[in-house]
């Protein structure tokens, strides 16, 4: 998947700078220009983002609150329909989509950064966006890529334990963590996940305040958001770290800790687009 981005990627950039030794433009406008970033870049997003939840507690913590809820959803689902072996990719995977769930905290973001009243109210102004067709594509997107997942994870445990469902919680856990074939499946389940994790990362970590921020399509916020992820590997590295270490933190106390941060990650994104992309 990723592979196909980039080659659309490189033809897109040969293209242009086809165009610009010729001096024909043709009717496509040139994608954002994307800069480079450090470790220091993430420090000041992740504080101005702690500084925007800060400003509006209220309004970030009732939209916060939706992680966690749909985290025990989905942890009623695993134990109310026979699907507790995939309690775990279910949640984390819930990460894929995200930066999808998180639109409207770019939007309170954006409004902030201009000046204007905020309110809960704000964070559905993204429904009347000019884009809103390219970020429900987007959205689309990493629905597919987590749905994928699920039967990735759903074959990996067959592959390792056989069709068996666990007998309950601790007998799956027992398993797991004491047996080969449970240190078989934490090591290909981490290896696998961490591919849909760098394909949702490279997709989405500026795609989705690019749609907000601009009137672009979803293919011009990917390859942008591609190429941010190109320019950057060691930085967004680091950035897909801090999120995957901050949503582990959140989730210890039975994921309250998410209505905080996720806000703050939700955030730190916004302000993490305006460091790589110029405006």
């Amino acid at each position: 998947m990723i592979g196909v981005v980039i080659l659309d990627i490189r033809v897109q950039e040969a293209r242009m700078a086809t165009e610009t030794m010729t001096g024909e433009t043709g009717a496509s406008p040139a994608l954002p220009v994307v800069r480079k970033i450090g470790p220091a870049d993430l420090k000041d997003a992740l504080a101005r983002g702690l500084d925007d939840f800060r400003a509006v507690p209220t309004h970030i913590v009732f939209l916060g609150l939706v992680y966690p809820v749909v985290g025990l959803v989905l942890g009623r689902l695993a134990f109310g329909y026979g699907m507790l072996a995939l309690l775990f990719p279910m949640v984390a995977g819930f990460a894929l989509i995200g930066p999808f769930a998180a639109i409207g905290l770019y939007e309170l973001s954006r409004r902030r950064e201009q000046g204007l009243d905020v309110s809960w109210s704000n964070a559905f102004d993204v429904l009347h966006s000019p884009s809103i067709g390219a970020i429900a594509m987007v959205g689309g997107m990493l629905l597919v890529i987590f749905l994928i997942w699920l039967n990735v994870a759903q074959a990996t445990y067959a592959l390792t334990f056989g069709d068996a469902e666990p007998a309950s919680l601790a007998a799956f856990l027992h398993d797991v963590l004491t047996t080969d074939a449970g240190w078989t499946l934490i090591i290909l389940g981490n290896a696998v996940g961490f591919f849909f994790a760098v394909a949702a990362l490279s997709l989405s970590v500026v795609s989705f305040p690019l749609l907000i921020d601009r009137k672009v399509g979803a293919a011009a916020a990917i390859q942008t958001s591609v190429r941010a992820v190109l320019a950057n590997p060691g930085t967004m590295a680091l950035w897909g770290l801090i999120v995957a270490i901050g949503l582990v933190i959140g989730a210890l106390p039975f994921l309250v800790g998410l209505a905080i941060i996720v806000p703050v990650l939700g955030h730190a994104t916004w302000h993490l687009y305006r460091k790589v992309v110029e405006r």
